[in-house]
């Protein structure tokens, strides 16, 4: 996918990985980006290109709406999410299903809304900003790597699914940025911006899955091994409980 002329769609736009990827899209030449928000009143950006839109993932009508407003779509990016901290076994049963119901339901939501307005406009492409938490979990971040798993195998699912009509669905998979959902943790954060230039350069090479750093590559490539040397390699690790 060339970026020069794409029309995209950005949820979660209004800060961290959202925003930088409407910064980059718009760098790169894209000819217009919904930028959407629970409240698009806080979106502050400084380009006509740009164009308000409400979505809220947890609310079917607002996403209903928003793919009615936007049919000229030719790129979608997934950016929303939540992080409750919430723990599987202790935690508030709440914020465990709300954690589901946004990185899960509400993007697969949003998916099921655009993929004909994405067919129709040629195939376009679908980006799904996915976690490192997919593929493991770390202490206080049971229900967040649950959602986030669940989410992970849901874009491998829609790649397929919607392959027929030339969507090509990618996933980004990374550890910790520095944006707010990020802002009590300790350790290493890689800067937000590379998670939309990893993300786009991929699309223009036709990738389905981009790994942004070395700590979310180190993941992927354990789970070909015993589990219990991850684990014990994560409990040495400093701040680790």
């Amino acid at each position: 996918m060339d970026i020069i002329g794409q029309i995209a769609l950005v949820t979660g736009a209004n800060r961290g990985i959202g925003r930088q990827f409407v910064l980059e899209l718009l760098e790169r030449g894209a000819s217009a980006v919904y930028a959407t928000a629970r409240r698009p009143e806080t979106l502050e950006f400084d380009d006509s290109r740009v164009v308000p839109l409400r979505l809220d993932l947890n609310d079917h009508a607002s996403v209903v709406a928003a793919a009615a407003t936007a049919q000229d779509v030719t790129l979608l990016v997934n950016n929303a999410g939540i992080s409750t901290g919430a723990a599987l076994v202790t935690g508030d049963l709440a914020d465990i299903r709300r954690e589901m119901d946004t990185h899960f339901w509400g993007t697969l939501d949003v998916i099921r809304e655009f993929a004909p307005v994405l067919g129709a406009n040629g195939g376009g492409a679908i980006v799904n900003v996915l976690s490192a938490l997919s593929w493991f979990v770390a202490p206080g971040a049971g229900s967040y790597a649950a959602a986030k798993a669940a989410e992970w195998n849901m874009t491998n699912g829609v790649r397929l699914e919607l392959a027929g009509q030339g969507t090509l669905v990618q996933g980004v998979l990374l550890g910790a940025a520095d944006t707010d959902i990020s802002a009590d943790y300790d350790g290493p954060k890689i800067d937000a911006r590379e998670v939309p230039r990893r993300s786009l350069d991929g699309l223009v090479a036709g990738s389905i899955e981009v790994i942004v750093d070395d700590w979310t590559a180190m993941v992927k490539a354990s789970l070909a091994g015993d589990p219990a040397a991850f684990y014990a390699q994560l409990a040495g690790l400093p701040g680790a409980s």
